[in-house]
Protein backbone atom coordinates (compact mmCIF):
# COMPACT_ATOMS: atom_id res chain seq x y z
CA UNK A 1 0.00 0.00 0.00
CA UNK A 2 1.08 3.36 -0.73
CA UNK A 3 1.92 5.53 1.58
CA UNK A 4 0.79 9.70 0.95
CA UNK A 5 2.03 12.48 3.39
CA UNK A 6 -1.41 14.05 2.46
CA UNK A 7 -3.80 12.14 4.46
CA UNK A 8 -6.94 14.22 4.44
CA UNK A 9 -10.19 13.43 2.19
CA UNK A 10 -10.38 15.58 -0.96
CA UNK A 11 -12.25 18.72 -0.66
CA UNK A 12 -15.96 19.20 -2.01
CA UNK A 13 -14.44 20.69 -5.54
CA UNK A 14 -11.94 17.88 -6.28
CA UNK A 15 -14.01 14.90 -5.35
CA UNK A 16 -16.62 16.41 -7.69
CA UNK A 17 -14.43 16.87 -9.89
CA UNK A 18 -13.00 13.60 -9.61
CA UNK A 19 -9.44 14.54 -9.48
CA UNK A 20 -6.87 13.95 -6.83
CA UNK A 21 -6.81 17.12 -4.09
CA UNK A 22 -3.24 18.14 -3.63
CA UNK A 23 -1.64 20.23 -0.26
CA UNK A 24 -2.01 23.31 -2.23
CA UNK A 25 -5.48 23.24 -3.51
CA UNK A 26 -7.04 26.40 -4.34
CA UNK A 27 -10.13 25.65 -3.65
CA UNK A 28 -10.03 23.03 -0.09
CA UNK A 29 -9.86 26.07 2.33
CA UNK A 30 -13.51 26.81 1.03
CA UNK A 31 -15.20 23.88 0.05
CA UNK A 32 -15.13 21.65 2.50
CA UNK A 33 -15.85 17.96 2.03
CA UNK A 34 -18.86 18.01 4.41
CA UNK A 35 -20.67 20.94 1.85
CA UNK A 36 -20.59 19.26 -1.54
CA UNK A 37 -23.24 20.95 -2.92
CA UNK A 38 -22.10 24.14 -1.94
CA UNK A 39 -19.14 23.62 -4.80
CA UNK A 40 -22.06 21.59 -7.33
CA UNK A 41 -23.60 25.06 -7.30
CA UNK A 42 -20.77 27.42 -7.80
CA UNK A 43 -19.50 24.97 -10.56
CA UNK A 44 -22.79 24.37 -12.36
CA UNK A 45 -23.02 27.99 -12.66
CA UNK A 46 -19.58 29.85 -12.54
CA UNK A 47 -17.77 26.69 -13.60
CA UNK A 48 -14.84 25.43 -11.73
CA UNK A 49 -12.01 26.86 -13.98
CA UNK A 50 -13.25 30.20 -13.96
CA UNK A 51 -13.90 30.04 -10.00
CA UNK A 52 -10.23 28.74 -9.99
CA UNK A 53 -8.75 31.92 -11.97
CA UNK A 54 -10.96 34.30 -9.97
CA UNK A 55 -9.58 32.79 -6.68
CA UNK A 56 -6.17 33.06 -8.15
CA UNK A 57 -6.86 36.51 -9.06
CA UNK A 58 -8.25 37.55 -5.21
CA UNK A 59 -6.14 38.41 -2.37
CA UNK A 60 -6.15 35.75 -0.20
CA UNK A 61 -8.06 37.38 2.54
CA UNK A 62 -10.55 38.31 0.11
CA UNK A 63 -11.18 34.69 -0.91
CA UNK A 64 -13.76 33.73 1.41
CA UNK A 65 -15.97 36.59 0.76
CA UNK A 66 -15.52 36.53 -2.70
CA UNK A 67 -16.36 32.41 -2.52
CA UNK A 68 -19.82 32.90 -0.07
CA UNK A 69 -20.52 35.73 -2.46
CA UNK A 70 -20.42 33.29 -5.99
CA UNK A 71 -22.45 30.22 -3.40
CA UNK A 72 -24.90 32.89 -2.91
CA UNK A 73 -25.41 33.91 -5.97
CA UNK A 74 -25.58 30.50 -7.43
CA UNK A 75 -27.89 29.17 -5.35
CA UNK A 76 -29.81 32.32 -6.05
CA UNK A 77 -29.60 31.56 -9.96
CA UNK A 78 -30.70 27.84 -9.15
CA UNK A 79 -33.95 29.34 -7.77
CA UNK A 80 -34.52 32.06 -10.29
CA UNK A 81 -32.19 31.66 -13.25
CA UNK A 82 -33.48 35.26 -14.42
CA UNK A 83 -32.45 37.47 -12.03
CA UNK A 84 -30.78 35.44 -9.44
CA UNK A 85 -30.06 37.42 -5.95
CA UNK A 86 -30.88 40.81 -7.57
CA UNK A 87 -34.69 39.15 -7.79
CA UNK A 88 -34.64 38.42 -4.02
CA UNK A 89 -33.18 41.79 -3.47
CA UNK A 90 -36.49 43.25 -5.64
CA UNK A 91 -38.87 41.54 -3.65
CA UNK A 92 -37.37 42.36 -0.35
CA UNK A 93 -37.11 46.48 -0.96
CA UNK A 94 -40.64 46.36 -1.96
CA UNK A 95 -41.37 44.97 1.34
CA UNK A 96 -39.63 47.48 2.45
CA UNK A 97 -41.42 50.08 0.92
CA UNK A 98 -44.94 48.91 1.50
CA UNK A 99 -43.76 48.14 5.66
CA UNK A 100 -41.93 51.76 5.67
CA UNK A 101 -45.43 52.92 4.76
CA UNK A 102 -47.46 50.90 6.88
CA UNK A 103 -45.20 52.43 9.68
CA UNK A 104 -45.53 55.49 8.56
CA UNK A 105 -49.19 55.68 8.87
CA UNK A 106 -49.23 54.11 12.45
CA UNK A 107 -46.82 56.47 13.57
CA UNK A 108 -49.40 59.53 12.49
CA UNK A 109 -52.16 57.91 14.28
CA UNK A 110 -50.03 57.37 17.27
CA UNK A 111 -49.66 61.01 17.11
CA UNK A 112 -53.17 62.19 16.48
CA UNK A 113 -53.92 59.73 19.41
CA UNK A 114 -51.39 60.98 21.73
CA UNK A 115 -52.08 64.46 20.74
CA UNK A 116 -55.75 64.09 20.98
CA UNK A 117 -55.86 65.80 17.07
CA UNK A 118 -58.73 63.43 15.83
CA UNK A 119 -60.02 65.24 12.52
CA UNK A 120 -63.00 67.60 13.38
CA UNK A 121 -66.17 67.41 11.65
CA UNK A 122 -67.31 70.35 9.86
CA UNK A 123 -69.28 72.68 11.43
CA UNK A 124 -72.39 70.98 12.72
CA UNK A 125 -75.89 72.16 12.17
CA UNK A 126 -78.37 71.77 14.95
CA UNK A 127 -80.24 68.89 12.96
CA UNK A 128 -77.29 67.10 12.23
CA UNK A 129 -75.56 66.89 15.35
CA UNK A 130 -77.44 69.16 18.49
CA UNK A 131 -80.29 67.80 20.28
CA UNK A 132 -82.75 65.34 18.83
CA UNK A 133 -86.00 66.65 17.30
CA UNK A 134 -88.67 65.99 20.32
CA UNK A 135 -91.17 64.86 17.86
CA UNK A 136 -88.54 62.56 16.49
CA UNK A 137 -88.54 63.56 12.70
CA UNK A 138 -85.55 64.04 11.16
CA UNK A 139 -82.52 62.63 12.16
CA UNK A 140 -82.59 59.28 13.70
CA UNK A 141 -78.73 58.97 15.23
CA UNK A 142 -77.99 56.26 12.53
CA UNK A 143 -75.09 54.15 12.68
CA UNK A 144 -72.67 56.04 12.27
CA UNK A 145 -73.30 58.36 15.12
CA UNK A 146 -73.47 57.66 19.48
CA UNK A 147 -75.85 59.46 21.54
CA UNK A 148 -74.95 60.26 25.12
CA UNK A 149 -77.28 62.59 27.23
CA UNK A 150 -79.59 63.03 24.59
CA UNK A 151 -76.47 64.29 22.02
CA UNK A 152 -75.19 63.33 18.79
CA UNK A 153 -71.90 62.90 18.01
CA UNK A 154 -69.95 61.05 15.46
CA UNK A 155 -67.75 57.78 16.00
CA UNK A 156 -64.24 58.26 15.30
CA UNK A 157 -64.11 54.09 15.43
CA UNK A 158 -66.23 53.33 12.44
CA UNK A 159 -66.16 53.44 8.72
CA UNK A 160 -69.56 55.62 8.38
CA UNK A 161 -67.77 59.06 9.54
CA UNK A 162 -69.89 61.71 8.22
CA UNK A 163 -66.74 63.52 7.90
CA UNK A 164 -65.92 61.22 4.41
CA UNK A 165 -62.42 61.00 6.46
CA UNK A 166 -61.10 57.02 6.69
CA UNK A 167 -59.26 56.82 9.73
CA UNK A 168 -59.29 52.92 9.36
CA UNK A 169 -56.07 52.98 7.73
CA UNK A 170 -56.93 51.30 4.59
CA UNK A 171 -54.84 51.68 1.51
Amino acid sequence: MASSSYSNPPCAACKCLRRKCMPDCIFAPYFPPEEPQKFINVHKIFGASNVSKLLNDVLPHQREDAVNSLAYEAEARMKDPVYGCVGAISVLQRQVMRLQKELDATNADIIRYAYNEMPQPPPATASQYGRRPASGHGDSGGGSSNQISGFLYPSQWNNNDPSGDDESGNM
